[in-house]
């Protein structure tokens, strides 16, 4: 493939790296979708991780598959919150309910979650609307976050629906159609509430044939001409004139085929078979192979490449073909198909890998857990269609007169570089070329989209508000810390004051910065909506230097509690929970550090780099605040003590403790901050009524104003209600139970009383 870039790849890069939206991107056959994406790791600023559908698609794109980062179970997504034995007896569903129930995250993936901004699907033409709905619940739940899709994370789908369609099962469809129109992803449940940028990649790389890229086109779009399918079929050649053209690979429409001709093929050669088996080391499961464990050589055998050339030489690529010349002590030496070039297989290693967060810096990192190492060579007499998606050859003979999806002539045919390398083994009839409707239907649609330059510029600005929003937002992160509270209840409390206050103290710190963040975020949209760059840019500054210093602050007191709880034993649960709370206080830093240079360069329209100094000084920072940290705890004279410093708790014990006045000013900050009464119940984790009685105490003190809660109607409403009975609120009750709670009349009556 040329290593050249089209308007469209670098719009491509602009929406991922200047935008939060959702995008699919797309393209025919040979338009450069896998070159994207190689580049695209390099250039991102955005912490990701790639998923794929199946096992062989995750190594191709050198990620991991859907399931095994999202510990998703084997079977069926119904995108509800009530059980799954509402709509199925079969064991094969799942729903929300039990999704957050029984199939739980564990601690290694739920970390990897909250630490990206980036999630990156592959081969997502093969991935159902109801595994991406299962994804977007997973990522909200992990990241705290329902009220955006993905919980806030970018999304960027990579692949070509033209090309293979998800599999359903009549079983499975005649309880999901209850919620889908089809199993394309697009249909997904979470797309339509956040819509996506589609774009289509244009320029084809493999093809440089006219006439052949318009016939592609034709076929893909569903428009093939009676013209079309004449200038196919002259390409087709009889069995006997099949038999000269040995070097020509078969691509067909099943497995069985193609595995009967290779090794018919590979039986009729006289040469002696020659086996090498792999070296598999580690973690490595079979559904992983790339090829055969074993696998069966002969001189003469005609072989193609499956793996592109890692030496960095290019000697071969994916779909390069070959034939063995020799097998003997010196190796394998082979004759390239195209040059006739001579050369010697090399072993290949492919890695089994997934994705961790490092305990030293919260880095995310990959870690390679299994490889399977093996000649990098299956034999290519004939291929099926599904494995060719992804290859190029100079010349194949097609084979689909048994076509039984939709697509699968267009991605037999698009693997060919021009009509010259044709051979049809069956003349092609219109009624085996398909297209899916709901996927022509879809890309249709696409038509109405906006100018893609015109969309990113709408999708920049609102990137830019959700940046000023968000970034000075410690929701999360005040979320994180009563979540903490709550998992760690009944299971330990310090002897020492210090230790014990150490995680409310640090929360009361972040938590007294409500409401000057939240006045800090209206003052910088409010610069951003007069176009005031030039205060906005200097507020920035300022703000990110503040709360830089406050962040880094939390987090070295962190780190401290932590070093000192690492001196008892039996403290593995609560560490770990510490653990957490670092990643997501390093992860508000960085973002804190990166918007001053995010937003000016997508205000100015320049190309955002991988900011890897922020990301060098970030980890230096946690080494460095660590190694300080151990030494002060080292050193602290209470641990010379043969205490043990710590002591079982019983329940309710270890929930973060605050003075009666001191919860209810907790309260009332979340209020003056902008946080509706649902929000703070959720951020305290009390009940509606216990805030409400909060609420009225404040508004009876004048700390907490009633209109950032109800609107005027309702105010008056009741106002008028109370001033009718005399004050007496449960006479009220008992005639309008059903329309007012007593803790709404409590803070209506509070606002009178204060007037």
């Amino acid at each position: 493939m040329e290593s050249q870039s089209t308007d469209r790849l670098e719009l491509a890069a602009h929406f991922v790296n200047s935008t939060n939206s959702p995008i699919f991107l797309t393209g025919k056959a040979g338009t450069g979708k896998t070159t994207f994406l190689r580049n695209l790791t390099e250039i991102t600023h955005k912490t990701y991780v790639i998923v794929a559908p199946t096992g062989i698609a995750a190594l191709h794109a050198k990620g991991v598959t859907i399931h095994s980062q999202f510990l998703l179970p084997f079977g069926t997504f119904i995108p509800t919150k009530e059980p799954e034995g509402n709509f199925s007896a079969s064991g094969n569903f799942y729903t929300q309910f039990s999704l957050g129930r029984r199939h739980t995250l564990n601690l290694a993936r739920k970390k990897v979650l909250r630490s990206i901004d980036l999630l990156i699907i592959d081969e997502v033409s093969m991935l159902r609307a109801d595994i991406l709905d299962a994804i977007d619940y997973r990522l909200k739940s992990v990241k705290r976050n329902f009220n955006e899709p993905f919980g806030g994370v970018q999304v960027l789908m990579i692949g070509d629906l033209f090309q293979l369609p998800p599999i359903v099962k009549d079983f499975e469809w005649q309880v999901l159609n209850r919620f889908y129109k089809s199993m394309h992803f697009f249909e997904a449940k979470a797309l339509q509430n956040s819509g996506m940028v589609y774009l289509e990649l244009d320029k084809i790389f493999r093809q440089k044939d006219d006439k052949f890229i318009n016939i592609l086109n034709n076929l893909r779009d569903n428009r093939i001409t009676t013209e079309d399918i004449i200038v196919l079929n002259s390409h087709f050649k009889t069995e006997e004139e099949i038999k000269n053209l040995k070097d020509n690979i078969i691509i067909t429409t099943h497995n069985y085929k193609a595995e009967e001709h290779n090794q018919k093929e590979l039986a009729e050669l006289k040469s002696k078979s020659y086996f090498f088996e792999a070296v598999i080391e580690k973690d490595f499961p079979e559904s992983l192979f790339p090829i055969p464990k074993t696998l069966e050589l002969k001189e003469g055998a005609q072989i193609m490449f499956i793996k592109n050339d890692a030496s960095g030489y290019a000697d071969y690529f994916n779909g390069k073909m070959a034939k063995i010349k020799t097998i003997d002590d010196d190796g394998i030496k082979v004759t390239m198909t195209d040059s006739k070039i001579e050369y010697t297989l090399k072993r290949e290693v492919w890695e089994n890998k997934k994705y961790i967060v490092k305990e030293d810096t919260k880095e995310l990192e990959e870690d390679i857990i299994g490889t399977f190492e093996q000649y990098p060579v299956k034999l290519a007499w004939a291929v099926t269609v599904h494995k060719s998606q992804g290859l190029t050859f100079d010349k194949a003979i097609i084979d689909v007169g048994q076509a039984f999806a939709p697509g699968q002539v267009y991605v037999a045919l698009s693997r060919l570089r021009s009509l010259d390398g044709l051979t049809l083994r069956t003349r092609i009839q219109s009624h085996v070329i398909s297209s899916d409707h709901d996927v022509v239907q879809f890309t249709a649609s696409t038509e109405h989209q906006s100018p893609l330059r015109d969309l990113l510029a709408d999708h920049q600005k609102i990137y830019i508000r959700k940046l000023l929003e968000s970034t000075f937002d410690f929701e999360e992160i005040i979320q994180s810390f009563d979540a903490f509270a709550k998992d760690s209840e009944s299971s330990m409390k310090f002897e020492d004051p210090e230790m014990g206050n150490a995680i409310a103290d640090i929360y009361k710190d972040i938590l007294s910065e409500g409401s000057n963040s939240f006045k800090f975020q209206k003052q910088l949209l409010s610069l951003l909506h007069h176009n005031d760059e030039l205060n906005l840019m200097d507020r920035l500054e300022k703000g990110s230097e503040y709360y830089s210093t406050l962040l880094k602050e939390s987090l070295k007191k962190l780190l401290i509690h932590s070093a000192e709880v690492e001196q008892f034993s039996q403290t593995k649960n609560y560490l770990e929970g510490i653990s957490e709370l670092e990643i997501i206080v390093l992860k508000k830093i960085g973002e804190v550090q990166k918007v001053t240079f995010l937003i000016p360069a997508i205000m100015n329209g320049e190309e955002i780099g991988k900011m890897t100094e922020i990301t060098k000084n970030l980890i230096q920072l946690r080494i460095t605040l660590e190694q300080e940290a151990k030494q002060t705890a080292k050193e602290n004279p209470k641990f010379a003590s043969t205490k043990t410093g710590r002591k079982r708790k019983g329940k309710g014990e270890s929930k973060i403790k605050l003075e009666k006045g001191e919860t209810y000013e907790i309260t009332y900050e979340l209020s003056r901050s902008g946080k509706s009464i649902s929000e703070i119940v959720s951020l305290r984790g009390l009940t509606e009524s216990t805030i409400k009685g909060h609420l009225a105490k404040g508004i009876a003190s004048g700390k907490v104003d009633i209109h950032q809660h109800f609107e005027d109607e309702l105010i008056q409403e009741i106002s008028d209600l109370i001033e009718k009975v005399n004050g007496e609120l449960s006479f009220i009750m008992q005639k309008n139970s059903a329309k007012y709670d007593y803790g709404t009349l409590k803070m209506v009556a509070a606002y009178l009383g204060n007037q």
